[in-house]
């Protein structure tokens, strides 16, 4: 036999018969829940352990016995949970049924209608019970473990003429494989000598009936003789005989034979009838007519109709398909026997016309010598009828005595010593593939699908044609969105920051007027008013007189940042716009937020018509009217790419600030601003970077912001790792 590493195998020679069949018989449900029952493998113990459960086959501390009938006990599924508690005692619990109790080793214990008691393996010290840990005792059907083994087992033919069967399996627990497949091998012998067995047992029953009717028949010719002999006082009839044997010797021989056979067949067609259900026919030698050959095949189909009614019954498909063809067989039987009587008979109604003929010519022969040979034939047919059956009786005993097994085994069961699986090298070999591919793959994705501006690195294209002038960090939901008076918070310095930019950017301006900065972006929500309130705080903290219009007249979000003011006004910039009657001092709203002083122009009413509103000469009126009183008029304007509004104004700016929102502006809309910069629609525009993640970016090697944002601040010292994690899934 060969193995597998966690199972067994079995290298077998067949005789010169189906191969198939003795597969399909090897792996059938009748013979595997036998070997099932026999070595009580739907009976599994294990050991539980800290860190893995292991089966104890053989080897369990404790054992199941079962008093219930094996029909219950083959049937049922449990799972039952021995714990020692002590030297003699110890818990049960089923966890399916909620069961949990006390016994004592050797009790019987009926559960769910199952009868068994649990006692020690044979061998233990004493109070080695107690040390026992908890024992799982798994209780399966036997079918369903017999349907296990079949699918587990795998048979081929080996050898250069196929006559060789390997079989083999895989399984956790080497010896319990082994154990099925050196018994599977002997049951399987086993159920093939019984098979030739009852054959041979059949045959001899036959021919022992036959020899007694053969017995009684031959007694009653040989008393013929001596009463033929005695009435007509013959004591030898032997004048003439040398001439007549010598010419009809071979006709005398033809017509012993042919009515040897048709005794035979007498006998066969008997047995036939007097058959009740399908049994196996005697092999009794009848060479006319092809008997013999059906006589076998007959046998044949009974037999294989026996195997699958011991798992089956007579409904069965394949029962009742054989039972078809014996049928037919049997109807075929009857044929040939009343076909070849019928040839039988003319042959010897031939010979009998030839002999009658040869008898014309002895006249002088007397004629008792035909009665005589009559009697005489009929004695001899009787006693080598007799002596063919006791020929065939001594047979059928020497091949019951001497039947060889089905299958001779070359190998037992046997395990190889390398594992099927696991397979260490292939799990480091897949995991380190698997642990390689899987980030690669998550990064190029996660780079391949994000269209988002991030870090000013992403601004590259933007920035080969327009100033960057600072970057916003992002406002965490803890922190507030609005700088205060002497604030030293990550936001507070990133605008002065940017203030300082800003101050580099219109350093040569003249001094007597105001600067006019328009805030505007490419879409809605990138944070252009975020940005004009803090920057506007920004430059009036140093003293500066700073004017804050909200230009955006559609979609106003200026008011959220002033609710406190002094002499709020009612007006705003879309009333100065329409009313001609409306001054600059009837929008202007003082606020001095925190210590803070900025003015400010709020949108005012949302009106049917901005555009037209902001074509009119009010809002260059109101500009250049500011000019003069401010240092500084920062203009909240509408989004570029939505409304036309900011570009109706936009002559009227000295700068314009492009606010780009990380995280939320797509790349390809940074083409946009490039656009308007070359088209001249912007005057001097520089960038803005807002709500940047620092926490995604190592700025202090690539940007050198980390110093502004970090340091000081109570911000721990990233490490190499974070930052190599932070890359990774950021």
């Amino acid at each position: 036999m060969s193995a597998l590493p966690s199972g067994g195998g079995s290298i077998l020679s067949l005789e010169n018969d189906d191969l198939q069949s003795h597969i399909e018989k090897l792996k059938s449900k009748q013979l595997v829940e036998s070997v099932v029952e026999d070595l009580n493998l739907n009976i599994s113990y294990f050991i539980e352990g800290n860190v893995i459960t292991v089966e104890a086959y053989k080897s369990s501390p404790i054992l199941i016995e079962f008093i219930s009938p094996d029909s219950i006990v083959n049937s049922i599924n449990a799972n039952l949970f021995i714990t020692p508690v002590s030297d003699t005692s110890f818990r049960l619990e089923e966890e399916s049924k909620e069961y949990s109790n006390i016994h004592e080793i050797g009790e019987i214990i009926e559960l769910d209608g199952i009868k068994f008691s649990i006692l020690p393996r044979g061998g233990g010290q004493e109070g080695s019970f107690k040390k026992t840990s908890t024992v799982h005792i798994r209780l399966l059907p036997v079918r369903e473990v017999a349907n296990y083994y079949i699918q587990s087992l795998t048979i081929s033919p080996k050898g250069q003429a196929k006559d060789i069967l390997s079989l083999g399996m895989v399984d956790p627990v080497s010896q319990k494989s082994e154990d099925f497949l050196n018994h599977l091998m002997l049951r399987f012998n086993e159920e093939g000598v019984e098979d030739k067995q009852e054959v041979a047992e059949n045959t001899t029953r036959f021919i022992q009936e036959r020899l007694e009717r053969i017995t009684t028949e031959l007694d009653s010719v040989e008393v013929g003789i001596a009463d033929f002999k005695r009435e007509n006082q013959l004591m030898s009839i032997e004048s003439g005989a040398s001439e007549f044997q010598s010419k009809f010797s071979q006709a005398e021989q033809e017509i012993f034979n042919l009515e040897t056979q048709l005794e035979l067949l007498k006998s066969v067609e008997e047995l036939l009838r007097e058959q009740g259900n399908y049994e196996l026919l005697p092999d009794v030698g009848v060479t006319e007519g092809g008997i013999s050959g059906l006589t076998n095949t007959y046998n044949t189909l009974v037999i294989e109709r026996n195997t699958y009614l011991k798992n089956s019954t007579t409904r069965n498909p394949v029962v009742e398909n054989i039972s078809n063809q014996l049928d037919q067989l049997r109807e075929n039987i009857y044929d040939n026997i009343q076909s070849t009587r019928r040839s039988i008979r003319v042959r010897l109604q031939e010979l009998n016309q030839r002999e009658d003929i040869a008898q014309g010519r002895f006249s002088n022969f007397p004629g008792l010598e035909k009665g005589m040979r009559s009697i005489e034939r009929q004695q001899q047919i009787k006693e080598q009828l007799y002596l063919f059956l006791l020929q065939r009786r001594e047979e059928a005993a020497i091949s019951f005595a001497a039947t060889a097994s089905v299958a001779r085994v070359i190998d037992k069961a046997f395990t190889n010593n390398t594992p099927v699986d696991p397979k260490p090298w292939l799990i480091l070999v897949g995991g380190f593939v698997i642990g390689l591919l899987i980030p690669l793959l998550i990064i190029f994705v996660k780079n391949f699908l994000d269209t988002k501006v991030h870090h000013k690195g992403d601004l590259a294209p933007l920035l080969k044609v327009i100033p960057f002038v600072g970057e916003v960090p992002r406002i965490g939901a803890d922190q507030t969105d609005v700088i205060h008076q002497n604030d030293r918070s990550p936001l507070a310095e990133s605008f002065r920051i940017l203030r300082t930019n800003l101050a580099y950017l219109i350093q040569n301006k003249e001094r007597q007027k105001g600067n006019v900065i328009y805030v505007t972006s490419t879409v809605k929500g990138e944070g252009k008013t975020f940005i004009s309130y803090n920057l506007a705080r920004t430059l009036a903290s140093t003293g500066k007189s700073v004017l804050l219009i909200g230009a955006d007249i559609r979609n106003p979000k200026l008011h959220r940042y002033t609710s406190t003011t002094e002499g709020a006004q009612e007006k705003g910039l879309s009333d100065f716009l329409y009313d001609y009657e409306v001054t600059t001092n009837d929008v202007i709203s003082k606020t001095v937020d925190e210590g803070i002083p900025v003015d400010v122009v709020l949108s005012g009413p949302i009106p049917p018509n901005p555009a037209e509103l902001l074509m009119n000469d009010r809002m260059e009126k109101l500009i250049n009217g500011c000019k003069s009183q401010y240092d500084y008029l920062i203009v909240d304007t509408a989004p570029t790419m939505i409304v036309t509004d900011t570009l109706l104004i936009s002559q009227l700016a000295d700068y314009t600030l492009y606010v780009v929102r990380a995280d939320f502006t797509e790349k390809n809309l940074l083409e946009f601003p490039k656009d308007l910069k070359k088209q001249g629609k912007l005057k001097n525009v520089a960038a803005i970077l807002n709500d940047v993640d620092y926490s995604k970016f190592s700025y202090g090697a690539q940007y050198g912001y980390s110093y502004g944002y970090g340091y000081g601040y109570g911000v721990e010292k990233e490490t190499r790792w974070k930052r190599i994690k932070r890359r990774l899934f950021s």
